[in-house]
Formats: C-alpha cells, structure tokens, sequence
C-alpha cells in the first residue's frame, strides 16, 4: 500500500457563513409550476368529469352501467327463475329435491335409510351427519330426489314409520313458507308451564 503524502490531500476550509444552506434568511428560489397531469378520476381539460367504479356511465346496455337499470325490464329473461305460485308449499333446491328426515336412531346407518328410501325412486344423494363429538348420528338425515313425484311419494310413505325402534318424521327441507301445524287445536300459553311460586311481600 502507499503512504499517503500531505501532497495527496486537499485541505477544505469550512466557513459557516459562507454556507447558504445553513442560512434561514437566504431566498429560496420558488420551484417552477409542475404540468397538470391529466387524470382518469378528474378527467382532463376537456371540463368534464369522469368517475371510477360502477354506475356512472350513461350507457344503460354497457358493463359499468348501474345495476337497477341494466336488471330492469328485458333484462331479466337472461335468468332464469323457480317457478312460485307465491304460496306455501315444498321449493325445488338447485339439485332437486331434498326431503329431511328427522328423529332418527343415533345408531342408523346410511345404508338403513337407502334400503327405505329407494323404493320410491332413485336417491341421488344422501347425507346423515354425525356429532363430532360422540360419533353418532345427530338425529337428523337429508335426502335428496330428481323429481317432485319421488319426493313427494317418500314423504307420504315414510312419515310416521318406525326406523330401528324410533318413529321418523319426513317432510319437505326446504319451503317456500310457513309450514302446516299438524295440531291445530289452539292452546294456551300457559297450558304446559307450571305455575310460579306466589311472589313474596316485605
């Protein structure tokens, strides 16, 4: 390595006075306008003023038109709908459908309920939940028809029937309203709570 000589280095000499950058009072030289930027949210010079995000264009047939319009009127044959008298009664589901099953036997298995439920047409899916916990069935089955014939027909067999020494109940899983009471004996709304102790006076 070579020495370094006194020849090799350059003294500075700093004066603080001499430094404007330290100095408050110098005049800063004001910065030259920056170029207006045209904007796709402020719009450009034109004056108008576009908008990010849906619904604002005036285009009703175009994607970014507003929802309302665009579903409103001829639009709505594009989908396609169940067909509701608006009344109570059984809902298709999107697969079909579905028939629930309920007070089954803790230790029913699915093939019990298959061999039953086969005979009134073919079971496209069956599901029999079992509690995590203990490992039995939760009490509960859906299964699933692809016609309303074969639902219905299993509903009106099954309903009532005894399934591994337990009455089942077999009804329609999904509704388009309330369903029917089968008891529609009015009660009271007390007739099955005891009575409360008389309140105490101080």
């Amino acid at each position: 390595m070579a020495a370094v000589t006194n020849a090799d280095v350059e003294a500075v000499d700093f004066d603080p006075d001499d430094d404007d950058l330290m100095d408050e009072d110098a005049a800063e030289p004001t910065p030259a306008p920056a170029p207006r930027l045209r904007s796709t949210i402020a719009g450009g010079d034109d004056g108008s003023r576009k908008t990010k995000g849906r619904g604002f264009r005036d285009d009703h047939n175009s994607a970014a038109a507003p929802r309302d319009s665009r579903l409103a009127g001829a639009g709505r044959a594009d989908f396609d709908s169940l067909a509701s008298d608006g009344g109570p009664g059984p809902v298709r589901s999107i697969e079909g459908w579905i028939v629930l099953v309920t007070g089954v036997h803790e230790e029913a298995q699915e093939d019990d309920l298959h061999n039953i439920f086969r005979e009134f047409g073919q079971v496209k899916n069956l599901h029999l939940n079992l509690d995590r916990r203990t490992g039995f069935v939760k009490g509960y089955a859906l299964i699933e028809y692809e016609t309303f014939e074969e639902a219905q027909a299993a509903i009106k067999a099954s309903d009532g029937t005894e399934l591994l020494t337990q009455i089942i109940n077999v009804d329609w899983a999904f509704s388009n309203g309330p369903s029917k009471r089968r008891n529609t004996q009015k009660r009271s709304p007390r007739a099955h709570r005891s009575r409360s102790p008389p309140r105490r006076r101080y």
